[in-house]
């Protein structure tokens, strides 16, 4: 499939519900803000029809034999495991924002190991229904949307203990022929621009959770399916289609996305259910996920990162100063800091194990670390960067003025920089900069790096139960010869 073959695609599904600024979209695939971000999501098809990056965005399916899209891939090394973050590192640099096909990739890596343990362990047939549903999406190279993050409502309450029980997904009814869910999914990457969403517990289950301890398929254009489009800092600019609103943008070509995804008694046929309350296996569900999706920080976080410090230059250069030692330091800073992400990335892969089921799971210590640093070295990059751009990031008058006769002068006489650089190329990379690190693609770079694939702590937890203390207390007393 192309990028324009994607595109088609989506014109083709059902009508979907989708509502923006407290309106309907009638048409969500060109509307100016929502297309912005399925461009970024077209990319990783016209890249994987690219022979130039075919070798990093495809790979041989191990259920069909077929050549496909790296994003439906089941990893089958850990030099799969590498290639996947090398992909998302050339991605994040070719669109400069989050492009919403990882969170698939990574949920039916999770669930094909999960429901192989399951069915070794009650005998049930997950495993083979997920199998074919994998050769589907395969084979109709399918953007999936990952579900997994729940609204939550009181954190201290599980779910079944919650007020409102729509909070989390769950079983409402179930039937011969399948289930009906309801509840919601929040934060949810590229949900309006998928085929598909394959839905997943948030936390581990306990028992009296037995109802929301579903994981299933359901079509993006399923009846009973809402979705309400999040607001990103500065989206309205991208309403303004002019050159001039292109400038404005910093970005104009592409963007990322977010979406509350309410699910209002949908219904799940049997064979798109991966799991029905087996509360055990949420953990092991929810970990490898986590894992997987902290690995893939480590490369798309990365690509971003290139082009800051590609910015951070530019505008240097621009501005008379690229020579100057503590503007070279800062940029050695942040390139220090953006290859240290990366090597986390690799090494987590590296690392990594065949499961069970035969795929290959990320080291999720490793994993773990890689992430705990991407919720760090990200806003210390775009801070460095601002400090080299200065102020006028913020403070620029709009491209607007250089195409009106009474100001273009003034601007082009007091915002001229460097002696021949064109003061419009010095606005175009001030626009981009205050995109990446204030704008729309801060919601992908900067908040994505502290929330996405877990909070902070959740790593921490995830640090200290497998850094295994009590093994390192032995070695401190081995070589202080002390005996218990």
């Amino acid at each position: 499939m192309t990028g324009n073959d994607y595109r088609e695609s989506l014109r083709k599904r059902k009508p979907i519900t989708v509502f923006l600024y407290g309106e309907r979209v009638d048409n969500p695939v060109d509307h100016p803000i929502i297309k912005a971000s399925i461009n970024s999501v077209a990319l990783t098809y016209d890249l994987a029809n690219d022979p130039q990056y075919r070798d990093l965005m495809t790979a041989k399916s191990i259920l069909t034999g077929n050549t496909i899209n790296r994003f439906c891939h089941l990893h089958q090394s850990t030099e799969d495991l590498q290639t996947k973050v090398k992909m998302l590192r050339l991605i994040g640099q070719k669109c400069g924002t989050c492009f919403q096909r990882c969170v698939g990739m990574d949920a039916l890596n999770s669930v094909f190991l999960t429901t192989h343990e399951i069915d070794k362990k009650h005998g049930t047939n997950y495993h083979e229904r997920f199998i074919e549903y994998v050769k589907l999406a395969e084979g109709k190279d399918w953007t999936i949307d990952g579900a997994m993050t729940d609204p939550k409502g009181d954190r201290s309450k599980r779910p079944s203990e919650q007020v409102d029980p729509d909070i989390y997904v769950h079983v409402v009814q179930r039937r011969e022929d399948g289930v009906v869910i309801r509840g919601a999914k929040a934060h949810q990457t590229g949900a309006i621009n998928s085929h598909g969403h394959l839905i997943m517990p948030t936390l581990n289950m306990r028992e009296d959770d037995h109802d929301y301890a579903i994981c299933c398929a359901v079509p993006a254009d399923a009846h009973g399916i809402t979705y309400y489009y999040g607001r990103q800092s500065s989206d309205q600019r991208r309403l303004d289609v002019s050159p001039e609103g292109d400038i404005d943008c910093g970005n104009p070509v592409y963007g990322g996305q977010e979406c509350l995804v309410v699910y209002d008694n949908v219904f799940v046929p049997n064979e798109r259910i991966f799991m029905d309350g087996e509360t055990t296996f949420t953990p092991r569900l929810v970990e490898s996920f986590a894992a997987y999706h902290r690995q893939s920080y480590g490369g798309c976080k990365v690509g971003v990162g290139d082009i800051l410090i590609g910015a951070a230059a530019t505008i240097a250069q621009y501005n008379g100063v690229l020579q100057a030692s503590h503007i070279r330091d800062k940029i050695t800073e942040m390139t220090h800091l953006n290859e240290t992400l990366y090597a986390c990335g690799m090494a987590c892969s590296a690392c990594g194990t065949q499961t069970p089921a035969g795929n290959y799971l990320v080291d999720i210590l490793l994993a773990n670390v890689c992430k705990q640093n991407v919720t760090r070295f990200p806003f210390e990059i775009a801070r460095l960067l601002q400090d080299i751009a200065g102020g006028l990031f913020v403070t620029c008058p709009s491209a607007r003025e250089l195409h009106n006769p009474q100001t273009r002068t003034i601007i082009e006489k007091y915002l001229a920089g460097a002696e021949g650089v064109e003061t419009v190329n010095r606005i175009k990379m001030l626009r981009l900069i205050e995109n990446l690190t204030l704008g729309r693609a801060a919601v992908g770079y900067l908040t994505e790096s502290m929330h996405g694939a877990g909070s902070p702590q959740a790593q921490r937890i995830m640090i200290h139960r497998l850094a295994g203390i009590e093994e390192k207390q032995k070695l401190a007393k081995a070589l202080a010869q002390i005996e218990d």
